[in-house]
């Protein structure tokens, strides 16, 4: 019995060094989690695949996070839409197809269990990290798309981890950063945050990942993450659940401030977790410091070899039912995929308000911000060059500023330069707005100006514009609202409880 089976570690770069792979080899880790740094070109990352199998056994889990939408590790292959755009569709059949898109990106390279999706409710508008990864506000929605995208994943041959549970969307700290607190009664939570993961349970989803969050009606100490009241009490007693119990990331600071050097290792696999995710962003100490501290357990007794010997088993077992042989994404699929998440796309663009339509030969202005910074989970945002470049093949005679966090003034010239001229105000940010933003959208009302959210659909509701809200900034997002501001159609249907009156 190897404890090093029971943790998903990272890993630097692109390839695997002589020394990273005798690492891997001589502690024989259960798998890796693949992130944007080591996901290249598809011939470079299949090869990564084939030496972490070659050094770990090719019974080893290769992981990443495959939401689609804002958290995408792999970019050369159909994206699968963000969560909430198919959360506007309200069609399990889009949602399920939607998981089998995702999961042929994967394949195609080996990798064979994706942290995804989430089935967070937003619930809490003001959540600084879920948001449009969570598929809405109602919990039956949720559950309904959750489980059908999971499912359409499994179905496909990758494995998929349900996340965060037992429910990560109605926080207002982000796990990354600190440890949050969810106050709600059991009765509460049966009715919101449980509901899609109990719906997961009873579907037989492959593995549930935890949330590093305090629930104080369940454990008033110790966060979901290492708590056996939720993980064995809840999660396997209660609802019955036998697959594969991940935790999130263990370098997150809602963990790692509280119980550094590895000691939360343990703690997580008493309190009922299978696999424990531990990443060193280019360090591998810390997974040797894991290792150390669950060898240490082991030995004084405090985590219990049966506990360890069930978990290793039921990892074994994922791996014998998702074995992560490669299967090639043909271009024939990759052609169909493609149109299938351009029409998706189209088809989950929302208006909010009256939105009136452009002419394609109408002078145009588009005012961005200067590129959004990103964190936590997210690799990337969109820069206002880049939009620009997007929108001007549909509106020529667009004229584009971008503006800072603090300073307004280049996007106040190009309004004053063209007064006559429909304005764009794009919120391709995740974060709250600036008071530029708000300034600006003050600006635009009396020449009919439009905001297009095309990430954080809670903007559309907070800025006095009529908005187009396309739930992501990939190229079939932006594409979506070009062809959006022409036709005037936007048929999809905000996913989010309208806000409450106080």
């Amino acid at each position: 019995m190897n404890p090093a089976r029971a943790l998903i570690v990272d890993l630097p770069g692109p390839d695997l060094t002589l020394e990273e792979g005798r690492f891997l080899a001589r502690h024989s880790f259960g798998g890796v989690c693949l992130f944007a740094r080591n996901i290249t070109t598809p011939e470079r990352t299949a090869r990564l695949v084939r030496d972490l199998r070659d050094a770990l056994g090719h019974d080893a889990l290769v992981a990443t996070d495959q939401e689609g939408g804002a958290v995408l590790r792999r970019l050369d292959v159909p994206h699968p839409p963000t969560p909430m755009g198919l959360g506007a569709l309200r069609d399990p059949e889009a949602a399920r197809e939607a998981g089998a898109v995702a999961a042929r990106g994967l394949l195609d390279l080996g990798i064979n269990w994706n942290f995804a999706p989430s089935l967070d409710v937003n619930v809490n508008p003001g959540n600084p990290v879920i948001g449009e990864r969570s598929f809405g506000s109602d919990p039956a929605l949720v559950a309904e798309l959750g489980v059908a995208w999971a499912l359409g994943s499994e179905a496909a041959g990758v494995m998929s981890a349900v996340k965060h549970f037992p429910g990560h969307g109605d926080t207002q700290v982000d796990s990354h950063l600190d440890l949050p607190t969810v106050n709600k009664s059991r009765e509460a939570l049966e009715a919101c945050e449980w509901l899609p993961f109990r719906a997961a349970v009873r579907a037989g989803v492959g593995s549930v990942m935890t949330a590093h969050i305090l629930y104080p009606a369940l454990d008033g100490e110790r966060p979901a993450t290492l708590s056996p009241a939720v993980l064995t009490g809840l999660l396997r007693g209660e609802w019955g659940y036998d697959g594969v119990v991940v935790t999130d990331a263990m370098d997150m600071r809602a963990i790692a401030d509280r119980y550094p050097g590895g000691v939360g290792a343990p703690l997580t696999l008493t309190a009922g977790a299978d696999a424990v995710l531990v990443c060193g962003h280019g360090e591998l100490t810390p997974h040797a410091e894991h290792l150390n501290a669950v060898e240490r357990a082991l030995r004084d007794g405090t985590l219990a070899e049966d506990r360890l010997q069930e978990a290793l088993t039921r990892l074994a077992s994922a791996a014998r039912r998702f074995p992560g042989t490669p299967r090639p994404y043909t271009a024939a699929e990759r052609e169909r995929d493609g149109a299938q998440v351009r029409a998706w796309a189209r088809a989950s663009v929302t208006r909010v308000g009256q939105v009136p339509r452009l002419s394609p030969d109408a002078e145009v202005l588009l005012l961005t911000p200067d590129q959004p910074g990103v964190g936590g989970p997210y690799g990337d945002s969109l820069g206002g060059d880049e939009l620009a470049a997007t929108l001007r093949a549909y509106f020529p005679r667009l004229r584009h500023a971008n503006y800072s966090p603090t300073d307004a003034r280049a996007a106040r010239a190009l309004l004053d330069e063209f007064p006559g001229a429909p304005a764009l105000l794009a919120t391709p940010t995740r974060w709250n707005l600036t008071p530029v933003q708000k300034e600006l959208a003050g600006l635009l009302p009396a020449r009919g100006g439009i905001h297009l959210a095309l990430w954080n659909p809670e903007h559309a509701r907070a800025l006095p514009l009529p908005a187009l809200v396309s739930y992501g900034f990939r190229p079939a997002h932006l594409a979506a609202v070009a062809q959006a501001l022409i036709t005037g159609e936007a048929p999809g249907v905000l996913p989010l409880a309208a806000p409450e009156v106080v």
